[in-house]
């Protein structure tokens, strides 16, 4: 059963809140949530980068966990505004199982 099939078999048992819910998430969805993050095929393997930028959304929460400040990061990557690290962790926020699946994909390579 794939998941279109799913949804359509599940409307009829919800409430019209929840249809709303759902109809917010899918627009949500289809629209662009994240100004100043983009991806593009590729670009850093198709990877969530700073938009003006080849800087990976990965790498800056990878940089953070370690324990760099946001001072830090700006230091370190001039081309940054306080508002592209904003966005960042927006985005990671958001799509936590991709970002993290990223670090450990680029840690293994590193220690390939």
């Amino acid at each position: 059963m794939t998941a279109l099939q799913k949804v359509k078999d599940l409307l009829p048992e919800m409430s019209p809140g929840e249809k709303a819910q759902v109809a917010k998430w899918i627009s949500d969805d289809l629209s662009y949530r994240f100004p100043g993050i983009e991806k593009t095929p590729g670009l850093c393997g198709g990877s969530a980068c700073i938009v003006r930028t080849r800087i990976p959304v990965w790498l800056l929460v990878e940089a953070r966990q370690a324990g760099a400040s946001e001072a830090d990061l700006l230091k370190s990557y001039p081309s940054l505004r306080a508002e592209d690290l904003t966005n960042a962790w927006a985005y990671y926020r958001a799509s936590k199982a991709e970002v993290e699946q990223e670090i450990l994909e680029n840690e293994e390579v590193e220690a390939g």
